[in-house]
């Protein structure tokens, strides 16, 4: 074997891109854009095709663009599918996007993955030797993957079937991003035969704050069902406060470890 290869989806998609990307008439040398670099790209489009930067907010417009590619929604589909006005004005800037992005010899991060999606699907052969390769696949935080990622992973175990995920529903906090909780929730469709095996003990929190969050997290209603427990004692009640906003919400926490820590308590035992 060739040992053990860790790395990020991103890292992994733009390693099998460097190699396999000119299949796609596309140039291995490719530079990747950062946010920054998109926003500049797509403030160009929008000018260029003579619509308003105010109405169609650059920043705006660019997240837009990102959701379509992490929904695997190509420029094309998406010029099908526009109906109103705005919509179709989103399709002419993601349209125009594309092409500038392929002018310039450019992949932004949302198609590291797309572009490898697409590279499996329309290149048999490719992903052949890449399914073959990888015999074992382990991916971390599976909660936060979004649906391109997850298409990955099925293309990479579509021939050994072994997978390893390891997620929980209840800490997804990437929604914003393209996570798709589906993709834990339906793990056991899209992969036939895998064991869920629960991992219920808690080594870190008292009795009372796991009895507090249990409580939270029952009244979602799309979750496996899981019963936390600890052998550690009930410790001190749960404190709940209200602040006015995120920043003095996190003014608070900061304050109160740092009150701890005068104390010569440790906040990680609280």
């Amino acid at each position: 074997g060739e040992g053990v290869e860790v790395r990020t989806f991103h890292g992994f998609c733009c390693r099998v891109l460097r190699r396999e990307i000119s299949v796609m008439d596309r140039d291995s040398g490719f530079s990747i854009y950062d946010r920054r670099d998109s926003v500049r790209a797509v403030r160009r489009v929008i000018k260029a095709n003579d619509l308003d930067t105010k109405t169609h907010k650059p920043r705006e417009m660019l997240g837009r663009i990102s959701n379509l590619k992490n929904k695997v929604v190509e420029p094309e589909q998406w010029a099908e599918e526009a109906l109103s006005v705005d919509e179709r004005a989103l399709a002419t800037v993601y349209k125009s996007y594309e092409q500038e992005l392929e002018a310039n010899n450019a992949l932004d991060f949302d198609d590291l993955l797309l572009k490898t999606i697409l590279l499996f699907r329309e290149h048999p052969d490719v992903l052949k030797r890449y399914r073959d390769r990888y015999e074992h696949v382990l991916i971390d935080e599976y909660q936060d993957t979004n649906l391109p990622q997850h298409l990955i992973a099925q293309a990479l175990q579509s021939k050994h079937h072994n997978i390893t995920a390891v997620g929980d529903p209840d800490q997804m906090i990437y929604g914003w991003r393209g996570a798709r909780l589906d993709n834990m929730l339906e793990f056991e469709h899209d992969f036939p035969g895998c064991t869920i095996v629960k991992l219920e003990r808690n080594y870190r929190s008292t009795g009372n704050i796991l009895r507090a969050a249990s409580v939270c997290i029952s009244h979602t209603l799309r979750r496996h069902e899981k019963q936390l427990w600890t052998d550690r004692e009930d410790g001190e009640a749960v404190m709940v406060t209200q602040h006015e906003n995120a920043y003095r919400e996190a003014d608070f926490v900061a304050e109160t470890v740092e009150e701890l820590l005068e104390q010569g308590t440790d906040p990680g035992q609280v």
